[in-house]
């Protein structure tokens, strides 16, 4: 194979597994509901976690009080986690992509904890206080 046909194959190669990688994350469904504000708590109801095949991993949820969506992700039907979608870097808003946190502007990552795993933010995600009760999650906002 010449020069020019290597380059040329190389090039294909790498236009498709760029295609290919773009479609699997435009597979991944994000549920972002819009909840309330009771108090101190942002109040988002159980049922927002089921569809009709099974749980949801994760939902972004909104307010327009806050600057930024909330993460709230679901380990277990008790134990969830919410993280606030504000990259500890330089303040860009984060996209979630299943379990993992991007952030567009620098490419920092981080888990569904909200550690950082890639850089160039080092410093964890905000996290919030998280209770349950019968029929909803309470992400609570005292110190937003």
């Amino acid at each position: 194979m010449d020069r020019k046909e290597f380059i040329k194959t190389c090039g294909y190669a790498c236009l498709g597994a760029t295609s290919i990688g773009i479609l699997l994350q435009s597979c991944v469904s994000t549920k972002s509901i819009y909840a309330s504000i009771n108090g101190e708590n942002l109040v988002v109801p159980k049922v927002d976690f089921q569809n009709k095949e099974d749980y949801i991993k994760y939902i972004i949820v909104r307010n327009d009080n806050l600057q930024f969506p909330i993460y709230l992700f679901r380990f277990s039907e008790n134990d969830y986690t919410a993280l606030y979608l504000r990259c500890t870097h330089q303040g860009y808003e984060l996209n979630a992509y299943g379990e993992k946190l991007v952030c567009s502007a620098h490419g920092s990552e981080f888990n569904n904890k909200g550690i950082a795993t890639n850089g160039p933010a080092t410093e964890p995600l905000k996290s919030f206080p998280v209770h349950i009760n019968n029929q909803n999650i309470l992400i609570s906002l005292k110190k937003v």
